[in-house]
């Protein structure tokens, strides 16, 4: 059993739903493991990671559109610190997570053919976001 890590840091985002599958890819490819795991951590609470279509890109907009409905602009939010999308970008994490577990097969992630990996970001001005990504397998 090997055990390959590394941080990648994305640039910052504008407020949306962004595939960053490729990118997992790379790291993936690099680790030269072929049968395993992969795990993506985010180290952020005001963004969020999910697996979902990859193709259609009115599904992310939708995402960002039913998310922003649900948690936005509520007048009962104390923690308004950093902004009014502030608080709203907590419970959007806190819903969608920061970490993702995905099989690694013959040296790919084996995601089915209409998923793609999703970075959330929930913030109008957002700074760059960092994900650990630990592969364990052989």
């Amino acid at each position: 059993m090997r055990i390959y890590q590394k941080s990648i840091r994305l640039p910052a985002l504008r407020r949306g739903f962004h595939i960053i599958t490729d990118e997992i890819e790379k790291i993936v490819a690099s680790s030269g493991i072929q049968t395993g795991l992969v795990n993506l951590f985010l180290k952020h609470t005001s963004a969020s990671l999910s697996i979902n279509e990859n193709a259609d890109p009115s599904v992310r907009e939708d995402f960002e559109n039913f998310f922003r409905d649900i948690a936005d602009d509520k007048p009962y939010y104390i923690h308004i610190y950093e902004g009014s999308d502030d608080m709203p970008a907590h419970i959007k994490n806190a819903l969608l997570g920061t970490h993702l577990s995905i099989p690694v097969t013959h040296g790919r992630l084996n995601l089915g053919t209409w998923q793609g990996i999703y970075l959330g970001e929930h913030r109008e001005y957002a700074s760059s976001r960092e994900i650990v990504i630990t592969i364990q397998g052989e």
